[in-house]
This record gives structure tokens, sequence and C-alpha cells, in this order.
């Protein structure tokens, strides 16, 4: 399979390009390589799915701004990045890009281009869409998130009737199939464009494009098949999140759409800073102070380290700002949360003031010593 090319290559613009300028970057694209303005042209129909593609994607700020820090692998529910990104395993070839041919050329583009559908290569029916997915917060300490922690979140959920089942029909009664499309969920209209005779396939407005409309509503749910709810879900935040990043909880979003499958709910982990400890990528770095006398004739100090105080021997002559390392100390590797990273102790000096009289004498003593 060939390499995926870089988003803002296919689009031809700039990575501080606005959203404006990205939009009329696809704008031209999609003119140019439309399968209806090419018909059997293979190469133009590639190119058209391949600006289709980047366009979702940085028209999107969150995808684009996972795009930005993973690149492709942001998409891949096989990496890191894809699991860290919240949006690994996001289907392109089941995308619905009608919303962006209506925002872009008008509503006589709001469906399919004579027949074509984006991605899919035929007409769109009322297949099986899966459900939007939901996004929350938490907030953990520091330790929580060097240690792993299982955490509940409360959201507002919409929960399947119990009355009709989620058919949204009352009681002994069922849908029926739309008169107006005949089911298939989608009206087909014709339009003459510069283009030519373009044909337009739209979402059927008596049914919503489900193909079903439902003639006595169920009273406890108004028809819609689902009631809201305040449900808690229990979360497993692993050890090594950092903050921003984000854990998937599959299947506790929004319910799906003709049979399909409920969306996603990811909880982005908000890590609070630690007093003393400092994250980095995988390392810790942290400072500590040691008096003069230990400085010049060694010894040992107390560090404190995400798994508790440990005791550090310092060699006699430490100068300050000498750094330290302590091995598998650090952060754990989300994936591997046996191996570790490590902490970087930074050594300071501290000066003494306000001396005493024989504190005094001594140290002119050792000056003395120093310069026989």
């Amino acid at each position: 399979m060939a390499e995926k090319r870089d988003y803002y290559e296919v689009l031809g613009v700039s990575k501080s390009a606005s959203a404006d300028e990205i939009k009329k970057a696809y704008r031209a694209l999609a003119k140019k390589y439309h399968p209806d303005a090419n018909p059997g042209d293979k190469t133009a129909e590639a190119k058209f799915k391949e600006a289709s593609e980047a366009y979702a994607v940085l028209s999107d700020p969150d995808k684009k701004k996972a795009y930005d820090t993973y690149g492709h692998a942001a998409f891949d529910p096989n990496s890191a990045a894809g699991a860290a990104s919240g949006f690994g395993g996001f289907d392109f070839g089941s995308m619905d890009f009608s919303d962006i041919f209506s925002d872009l050329f008008g509503s006589a583009f709001g469906g399919g281009f004579g027949g074509f559908s984006s991605f899919g290569g035929g007409r769109r029916t009322n297949r099986p869409i899966q459900g939007e997915s939901l996004r929350t917060r938490m907030s953990i300490t520091f330790d929580e998130a060097m240690k792993g922690v299982k955490k509940q979140v409360t959201i507002p959920y919409q929960e399947e009737c119990k009355s009709c089942h989620g058919s949204g029909a009352k009681a002994g009664t069922s849908p029926v199939t739309c008169s107006r499309c005949g089911g298939r969920g989608q009206v087909t209209t014709q339009q003459r464009t510069p283009f030519g005779v373009m044909q337009t396939v739209n979402t059927c407005p008596e049914c919503n494009g489900t193909g079903k409309v439902i003639k006595d509503k169920c009273p406890d749910c108004n028809g819609t098949g689902y009631n809201r709810v305040q449900k808690t879900f229990e979360v497993n935040i692993p050890a090594g999140i950092d903050n921003g990043q984000s854990v998937k909880l599959t299947g506790a979003g929004n319910p799906g759409e003709n049979g399909g499958p409920r969306g996603d709910l990811l909880v982005t982990v908000t890590v609070a800073q630690h007093p003393i400890l400092k994250r980095q990528g995988v390392n810790i770095f942290s400072t500590v102070s040691i008096d003069y006398p230990t400085a010049v004739l060694g010894g040992e100090t107390k560090v404190k380290t995400a798994d508790g105080d440990v005791m550090l021997t310092i060699k006699p002559g430490t100068q300050s700002d000498t750094k330290m390392r302590l091995k598998g100390k650090g952060v754990p590797l989300l994936r591997s949360p046996k191996t570790r990273g490590d902490q970087y102790v930074t050594i300071v000096v501290n000066v003494p003031t306000n001396l005493t009289k024989e504190q005094k004498e001594a140290l002119e003593n050792f000056r003395s010593a120093m310069n026989k």
C-alpha cells in the first residue's frame, strides 16, 4: 500500500493556514477532481478522495491538532499515537461528506454527486451509522498518573427507552416504511450546474434518513427511542498517562443510527503538577539542596521520588548544578508499564550565611590551610 501524502501537501497549504484558506484550497481541488466532472477518470477520483480525507482532518480542530502532533499515526488503532490521540481506528472509508459539500458548494451539492458518495463508491442508503463520540474531562493527581488509578465519571447519557426498546413507536405499534423515499432514506434530484446536469442525493426530510416513519410516538421518550439520564462509568487510567491524553471507553457514546453501534466516550485527563517533581516525557526532573560541608566532604542526602524518599550518595567535591541520574525512577511507559524513564536530580550547594564567630574562625583556618 502506498504511503499517504502529508495532508497539508495534498491541499497545497502551509501548516499555519487558516480555516478559510484550507476550505478554499479544498474547494478548488474538489471542483477540479470530482468524479462527475471527470467521468471514468480513476486518477481524478483518487485525487478527489485524497483531498476529501485531508480536508476532513484539517477542517476539524481536534483532528487537526492530533494530526499536527502525531501525523497519520494519530488515526492508526494499532499505534501508541492512535491511543493517545483518541482517534485511533477512525474510519475514513465510512465518512459522510455531505455536510462538507453542502458547506462548500451549497444545497445543490448536499449529498453524493451523480450517485457518487465520497469514499463509498456508490449511492448512500440508510446504512447503519455509528453514533457520535462524547468527550469529557477528568482531573487526577501526579501520583495517580504515575501509578494508574480507577476513577468514576458521570455524564449525560442517552439510555434506550424501556417502553419502546429504542424503536420510538408506541407500545403495540411499529414504525412504517417512509412513503416519500420508499424506505431508502434518501431522495434524488437533478440540477443543471456549470459541470452539467448533476444528480444530488439528499437525506429524506420526511424520515430524516431512517427509511421509517413513526405514526404513533412512544409517550415515554416522545418518539426518540431514548431517555436522557445521568450514567456513571468506571475509567481505568493507565500508569504513565500524561496531561491532555485521553482514555477511550468503547461504546459509551451516543447511540448509532439505523442499527449502528454506539459511539465512544473519550475522557481527557488533566494531571495536577507536583510541587517538587517535574515531568518531561518519560523522565522526571527535580532539585535538591545540600550543605557546604557535604559538598566538600561527601555524604548522603534525602531525595523525593515518585516511589517515595531515597538516599542519594554525594561524592566529595560535588559542585553546585551537578546533575545525577536515578535510573528507573521516571515515568512508566503507557504500552510497557514495567519499563520506566529516569529521574535527574540537580544538586544545589547551599552557601551558609549569618555565620557564628566560631564558624567564621573555622572557615578562616580552612582557607589558610588551602593556601599553604
